[in-house]
């Protein structure tokens, strides 16, 4: 008679480890596994302060137990620079350079924001051209922005691809820019009482021809990384931000609206030519990583539809009002202007004594709010997935470190 073959499960001989053998649902559902030398520890892991997945020099420390995140504190003050405390000591007018250092990719809504309570606090006019045009820049830089987020997002996703795809777009504005403007990423451009120069002759020539250009490529954007399966299941359901737990944070721009919040400055206190031309509010609806890409892919198209609608009808007139060496006085008080960037409000707090130099100016940024939301967003989910979420917020790390 042939004796049974013992199974691997039954041998005879003990364990010499004593180590009891679990099963593949204890070790997922973690039961049973307290006393095993295979139990998982929490540890401790810094991402950065130069890691290739961050958006500007960003330290991230992770609690980690296993794949698993437990907490996520962001660590700032890498590129520090104390442009609030520099504006103390310079002009009104020497302090809009400044701001184009903070966020650099919005440049020239930043230049806005402080050119706005500049204007509004000294009573100063501007005309339908000034305001044309800063409304038709701001706009393209929007998209200008996008682009290279796009861009970098499939890169951080391991598609390489795309970044090649935004950046070649992404240049062609670049370009434009650079004729009337003069630069191609610290744009100084917006100034209090105007603009610095004119439009190019062959702005509103190029511009016609780079929307021509564009419009099918977000169709090819849409072919190479939104219907793409593998980038669906990477941000579908990751990253949730609630519509409360948003505004609670103080998050703002696509971050906000991608929660289910439609709050736009451009359609609740339109500024410049907004109020004048038609445009949507992309909303999300669950506040994950996709809602947050989708939100932003549906902003460039309705970014080109504005400046569609701007382009031909710029209006003759001046280009400033001011003359750049006059000196600026604002009145005694506080002063306080906002506007919407490509990362959410860019608020402008000023404090003047009456002289030519501002007492106290602080800038409330939208990349802080936006960025700190990481620490609720990746809570509970995988090292992986907190790659994407913190592409998705879309920060720019200098906009934090002022």
């Amino acid at each position: 008679m042939t004796a049974p073959v013992p199974s691997p499960m039954a041998s005879a001989s003990p364990n010499p480890a004593g180590v009891r053998i679990t099963s593949l649902e204890e070790r997922i559902s973690g039961t049973g596994t307290g006393s095993s030398p295979l139990a998982t520890q929490e540890y401790f892991v810094n991402m950065g302060p130069q890691h290739p997945s961050t958006h500007g020099v960003l330290r991230l420390v992770l609690r980690l137990d296993g794949e698993t995140v437990r907490e996520v504190v962001p660590v700032l003050g890498y590129i520090h620079r104390g442009i609030e405390k520099i504006g103390e000591n310079g002009t009104y007018r020497q302090f809009v350079h400044l701001v184009d250092r903070m966020d650099y990719l919005s440049a020239l809504a930043n230049n806005w924001a402080v050119t706005m309570v500049i204007e509004k606090a000294a009573n100063m006019e501007t005309n339908e051209r000034i305001q044309a045009i800063r409304t038709i820049v701001t706009e393209l830089q929007r998209l200008h922005s996008h682009q290279l987020w796009w861009g970098v997002f499939g890169m951080d996703l391991g598609a390489f691809t795309p970044f090649f795809y935004g950046f070649r777009d992404h240049e062609i504005l670049t370009d434009i820019f650079e004729k009337t403007i003069g630069a191609r990423l610290t744009m100084n451009y917006i100034q209090p009482g105007g603009v610095m120069y004119d439009i190019h002759p062959d702005f509103v020539k190029d511009v016609k021809e780079f929307l021509a250009y564009f419009k099918p490529k977000l169709r090819e954007y849409d072919a190479l990384v939104t219907e793409n399966v593998i980038i669906q299941q990477r941000l579908r359901g990751v990253g949730v931000l609630s519509a409360e737990r948003a505004v609670a944070m103080g998050c703002t721009g696509p971050m906000l609206r991608a929660s289910g919040v439609a709050h736009d400055l451009r359609k609740s206190e339109p500024y410049g030519l907004y109020g004048r031309v038609e445009f949507d509010v992309p909303v999300g609806t669950t506040g994950d990583c996709w809602d947050r890409y989708w939100v932003r892919m549906e902003e460039m198209r309705q970014s080109v539809r504005i400046v569609e609608q701007l382009i031909d009808n710029i209006p003759e007139g001046k280009h400033f009002l001011v003359k750049p060496a006059a000196k600026i006085k604002v009145p005694a008080g506080i002063h306080y202007s906002h506007l919407e960037t490509a990362r959410g409000i860019l608020g402008v707090l000023l404090v003047s004594n009456g002289k030519d130099q501002p007492y106290r100016i602080h800038c409330r940024t939208p990349n802080f709010n936006n960025l700190w939301s990481i620490t609720e967003m990746a809570t509970g989910g995988r090292v992986a997935d907190l790659v994407a979420i913190l592409s998705s917020i879309d920060i720019v790390v200098p906009d934090i470190d002022r």
